[in-house]
């Protein structure tokens, strides 16, 4: 089906041109959503006379995404999640959960608007990208830990994915003590 696009969509086109879509995903979600129109002559026809309208319009909500997107650019939200010694978590971050993060920060986002390819299953500080609009995207910080003492250590830029076991400090203070040791005999 060929539809004329009312905005800009990603890996689709810009606003105002002509593509070819399956018939589904223009009948499921783009024509519901107000992003396109079927090309037929009258379309074409109502799109020149709305094209101003148009372009005027996505360019005040482009300007309003930007505005948010600089307040909301580098936000870094606490997830506290039930997690394995290996970091590996009990469950898994969705967009829906960083939604609700975000929205408990004082922004305003949809769970749509959260590009996370795949669920978030470490503890660690993991980038996720906002898309505010069709043109405007933010990365945010989400910091998935074990408790809130975990995260501020992560924040400071801590590794807490590496296993350390009792063995592994003992030895490493008997590392230092020999090398104290060594220290004080070659400055006698």
């Amino acid at each position: 089906m060929e539809v004329i696009l009312l905005e800009r969509v990603a890996k689709l086109g810009q606003m105002g041109e002509v593509v070819r879509v399956k018939d589904g995903f223009a009948r499921n979600f783009l024509l519901p959503e107000g992003k396109a129109l079927r090309a037929t002559k009258d379309n074409k026809a109502r799109f020149e006379t709305m094209k101003a309208q148009l372009e005027v319009r996505n360019l005040e909500l482009k300007n309003e995404a930007a505005k948010v997107g600089e307040k909301l650019s580098g936000t870094e939200v606490v997830l506290v999640r039930q997690a394995g010694e290996t970091g590996q978590l009990y469950g898994s971050v969705s967009s829906r959960d960083l939604a609700d993060a975000l929205t408990a920060t004082g922004f305003t986002v949809a769970r749509s608007q959260i590009v996370l390819n795949h669920p978030i299953k470490t503890i660690g500080v993991h980038s996720v990208p906002v898309t505010l609009h069709p043109e405007v995207e933010v990365t945010v910080k989400a910091n998935v830990a074990r408790s809130a003492e975990e995260a501020a250590r992560q924040s400071r830029g801590e590794d807490l994915s590496i296993v350390r076991d009792d063995e592994d400090e003992d030895e490493e203070v008997a590392e230092a003590d020999e090398s104290a040791e060594t220290e004080e005999a070659e400055q006698a």
